[in-house]
């Protein structure tokens, strides 16, 4: 039986995206500005329920993500890292969300039949993280519920929730998502997925 605990998607869209050499929120893909995409996939899991946390470049990011269903905030601390992004989303979002839907822009693979799985899977067992399985590691996109805010707040750097992850493998499920494991680091990598 599903819950009707309200689920909100956070999208990390704020670094500078140095080994990338240009904004790669902004590299396209299948004609879509990876950034955009991400927030589609997540309108499509959340729809208005959805935050992107901008920085670097914040306003071509998200001039990229027009129209937009959701809201966003720009995260000063960009620079600092991704968990500084992880942390202004969940500040704007811990008195409102029972779970939080984590994505980054930079995994073009993603679809919305995973994200669905993910949601499913959460709302079965609410009091569990839901994260996505590929190369024998765990990653995002995955949910967390509410119990689990306070952890994502005390992360620093420029590591995002893996730790967190790997320290609850016990109170976790995990959905299978090989292709989660691509994600667009340097040009090459966006290359390859169009040959």
């Amino acid at each position: 039986m599903m819950n009707d605990d309200m689920l909100f998607a956070l999208i990390l869209a704020a670094g500078t995206a140095s080994r990338y050499g240009a904004p790669k929120q902004l590299a396209t893909y299948e004609g879509q500005a990876l950034v955009a995409r991400a927030v589609r996939l997540a309108e499509s899991a959340c729809e208005s329920r959805t935050l992107l946390v901008v920085g670097s470049e914040h306003h071509a990011v998200t001039a990229a993500c027009q129209p937009q269903r959701g809201f966003f905030i720009y995260n000063p601390n960009f620079a600092d890292g991704i968990a500084s992004s992880i942390r202004s989303g969940i500040r704007c979002l811990e008195n409102r969300a029972d779970g939080i839907l984590l994505l980054l822009a930079d995994q073009p693979l993603i679809d919305s039949s995973h994200l669905e799985s993910l949601e499913v899977a959460w709302r079965a067992a609410p009091e569990k993280i839901v994260a996505s399985g590929y190369a024998r590691t765990l990653g995002p996109p995955a949910i967390f519920p509410r119990a689990y805010f306070n952890a994502l707040q005390s992360l620093r750097g420029d590591r995002g929730a893996k730790s967190l992850l790997e320290a609850n493998r016990d109170r976790l499920n995990t959905i299978a998502f090989e292709k989660g494991a691509v994600d667009v680091d340097v040009p090459q990598d966006l290359e390859q997925l169009r040959t």
